[in-house]
């Protein structure tokens, strides 16, 4: 165990939001507001929160808008690290910025994971169940179920020490990865060039048993569609009443 909280951090942003059309056809998903503020700002804050000096914050669709919008934002200091050139998927895109991250562990978040605290902030948690002696990974899992705006059929089940297994084909699994999570330098050792996803990583982790997990305390939100906007800002007004 550590209190040892990461200073950086790396926000994937750089996604082409597919599925939040036609929302995101003349503007990037991180940019799309909810409750009154863009998802990214929402991330950014959870980490100015945490603790954090920089988060590096990679770009590809509509880039430019995301670059003009982080512009003024001092806390955290905002890196780009700009993949306009080439979309170099959620491991490649994070491969490419560790120089800038530096050699401790960082937090790692989607720029649109947005939940309600519990009784303690969930970064805080992370940061002290984090231990690099055991963990390459340690991931914030929601529930599968009660979750908002979450229909699918989870991604890991935790064993009692905290190691995860991927779900399998045709299974269900308790529990899904809410888009944050503490990562190693390490797990990136041997990763492949180029473009791929940090799955790939973590399905490596999870064989030498360094792939952890922690549930999430609170309420996860999915903003997966337009429609769970909304369903999104009826919890956080239901929170706040």
């Amino acid at each position: 165990m550590t209190d040892h909280r990461p200073q950086t951090a790396m926000v994937l942003a750089a996604g082409l939001g597919l599925r939040m059309r036609p929302l995101t056809e003349r503007r990037p998903k991180p940019l799309l507001e909810v409750a009154g503020r863009a998802l990214i700002d929402h991330v950014l804050d959870r980490l100015a929160e945490a603790g954090v000096l920089c988060a590096v914050v990679n770009i590809h669709y509509l880039g430019e808008q995301i670059a003009r919008h982080l512009q003024g934002r001092a806390r955290p200091r905002v890196v780009l690290s700009d993949e306009r050139d080439l979309l170099l998927g959620t491991g490649g895109g994070v491969a490419r910025a560790l120089p800038q991250l530096g050699p401790a562990p960082f937090f790692h978040l989607n720029s649109d994971t947005i939940w309600i605290e519990g009784p303690r902030p969930n970064l805080l948690r992370l940061a002290e169940a984090f231990d690099p002696a055991t963990m390459d990974a340690l991931l914030l899992l929601a529930p599968t179920a009660g979750s908002i705006g979450y229909g699918g059929r989870g991604d890991f089940t935790m064993a009692a020490d905290g190691r995860l297994t991927a779900r399998g084909e045709r299974e269900i699994a308790p529990f899904v990865y809410a888009g944050a999570a503490i990562l190693a330098p390490t797990l990136f050792s041997g990763a492949p060039a180029g473009a791929f996803p940090l799955t790939t990583l973590f399905a490596r982790a999870e064989r030498t048993g360094r792939l952890h997990g922690l549930r999430l305390e609170g309420v996860w939100m999915h903003i997966g569609t337009p429609d769970a906007i909304a369903a999104a800002e009826a919890a956080i007004r239901a929170s706040a009443g």
